[in-house]
């Protein structure tokens, strides 16, 4: 049975410290906030945000949440599957108790399939649902964008786009905030099938089911990695808001976050009943104070300083619990190798690198170099296949006759597995034009082209966040060719 590892909700611990120095402001904190330098009060960056392509923004998130839904919904299907499997498997022995277990399953899994194929808006944002800064920034600038003595000044055709990219987000929230009630729901089945099933002789089954509500679990995160890592036109629309002090005020009273914490005279909550146990920073600040008389510490730089040395800590506490699978307030280490490719779309797959090859002069052909581009596809984190184009550079014959030439194309093909640490088996299929052409039907001749069948060793390293290999292969068809080309073959790489 797969381990569970609770940690705390690093997020909501963040924002519950972030709360008392940002929420919990006196009058003058604010007027400080509109009079620093840089923010503009007036509405000259207001109407540069109303100008950004909108359009653009409403696309990049409906197609997001297209994506969501798809993969949900598939990831779906694919449980029901395997809970019918161990339903008729387990019914041989105790029909009733089958039918129990996985009827009620069956339709609340149909039912929350019906929610995602048509989201209803998820209102009461104090109900629950998932969190995103980010997002609830963007949601916050439509509104505020939106409220009537701004949208006045903004062109008409400009404040529809507005509205629709105001609806869209809505509805992306609400997508992810089924998303999450999927994951919960599917998480108490799990647990209760391991529970109940294990006398039925149906572990291989099981192991099954688990895996793919595990990947499940992994396809939310990967969607949150994607909200979290916002693109450069989202980013440009909420550093223009952030300079505006207008829009500070009300992300600070409208915001989801403002919803969350019920302080008194934020987020709408005008009786003064704030969450319990949740403390001002007026009384922190007296309490601070009083502990503190007679030194010459600033309350207030001393709360900030706490905060943001807290803040430093969760980060690293945070990293750590990446490292052994995420950053969710649950995390589930599962009982079998996950493959952690398999959650992530086509193009996240795709690792696209750059390698040179060169080759010593003989009586036909100059000294060249293989400038190689390649693109490999992930199809676990153990093992890769791909197909790369080569252009063969002619330096001439020796260094004392140097003349540049183009000695033709190379098509590529290649495999890497994975032996142990960084180090790689490689194979591969190549086809070289060992020729100098100027047009495309030259080509065609397939008689001119040289075959090689590559197999050796990669070793794959990285130099800060960049990474490269070096790989040493071997041509056992290179006996064959006329004229005979180098068996042995060295080549650097650069993963773009």
């Amino acid at each position: 049975m797969p381990m569970k590892v609770y940690i705390p909700h690093f997020i909501t611990v963040f924002l519950i410290l972030k709360s008392i120095t940002l929420f919990s402001q006196k009058p003058q904190d604010t007027v400080a906030i509109k009079q620093q330098p840089g923010v503009d009060t007036g509405l000259v960056l207001i109407e540069k945000i109303a100008q950004l392509p909108t359009d653009l923004l409403t696309s990049q998130y409906g197609k997001l949440e297209n994506r969501l839904t798809k993969g949900l919904l598939k990831s779906l299907e694919k449980i029901q599957q395997k809970e019918l499997q161990l339903k008729k498997k387990m019914a041989f022995s105790d029909s009733l108790k089958a039918q129990q277990l996985f009827n009620s399953s069956n339709a609340k899994i149909n039912q929350l399939k019906n929610k995602l194929s048509a989201p209803q808006e998820w209102v009461n944002q104090k109900a629950g649902g998932t969190y995103f800064a980010k997002l609830d920034s963007l949601q916050t600038l439509t509104n505020f964008l939106s409220t009537s003595n701004i949208a006045q000044k903004i062109p008409v055709a400009q404040l529809n786009k507005l509205k629709v990219l105001k609806a869209q987000l809505n509805s992306l929230q609400t997508q992810l905030n089924t998303a999450e009630e999927i994951k919960t729901f599917l998480a108490q089945q799990k647990q209760s099938i391991q529970q109940q099933i294990t006398q039925f002789g149906l572990g291989k089954q099981v192991k099954s089911y688990a895996k793919e509500v595990y990947y499940y679990q992994q396809q939310i995160k990967e969607y949150k990695a994607t909200l979290n890592d916002p693109d450069k036109l989202t980013r440009k629309a909420l550093e223009l808001a952030n300079k505006s002090s207008a829009f500070q005020d009300f992300m600070r009273q409208n915001s989801q976050l403002a919803q969350l914490f019920q302080i008194p005279g934020v987020g709408g909550d005008v009786s003064g009943t704030a969450i319990q146990g949740l403390q001002t920073r007026a009384l922190i600040q007296q309490q601070i104070s009083q502990s503190i008389q007679g030194t010459n510490i600033n309350p207030q730089q001393y709360i900030e300083q706490q905060v943001g040395a807290a803040g430093e800590q969760l980060n690293a506490l945070k990293d750590k619990a990446n490292d052994i699978g995420g950053g969710s307030d649950e995390l589930e280490i599962p009982d079998f190798k996950p493959n952690n490719q398999k959650t992530k779309t086509f193009l996240k797959r795709i690792e696209w690198g750059f390698n040179v090859q060169s080759q010593r002069s003989n009586s036909f052909l100059p000294t060249t170099t293989d400038f190689g581009l390649q693109a490999g596809y992930k199809l676990s984190d153990k093992s890769t296949i791909g197909i790369g184009l080569a252009y063969k550079l002619g330096w001439g014959k020796n260094i004392n006759n140097i003349s540049l030439s183009s000695e033709g194309l190379g098509l590529r093909s290649f495999v890497d597995i994975k032996f142990k640490g960084s180090i790689w088996i490689t194979g591969g299929y190549e086809m070289n034009f060992n020729s100098s052409f100027s047009s495309i039907p030259e080509l065609k001749n397939l008689s001119s082209w040289q075959r090689s069948g590559l197999v050796g060793m990669s070793k794959k390293y990285r130099i800060g966040k960049k990474k490269g290999n070096m790989q040493l292969l071997w041509d056992f068809l290179s006996y064959s060719q006329v004229p005979q080309t180098q068996a042995i073959k060295f080549r650097l790489g650069y993963m773009l």
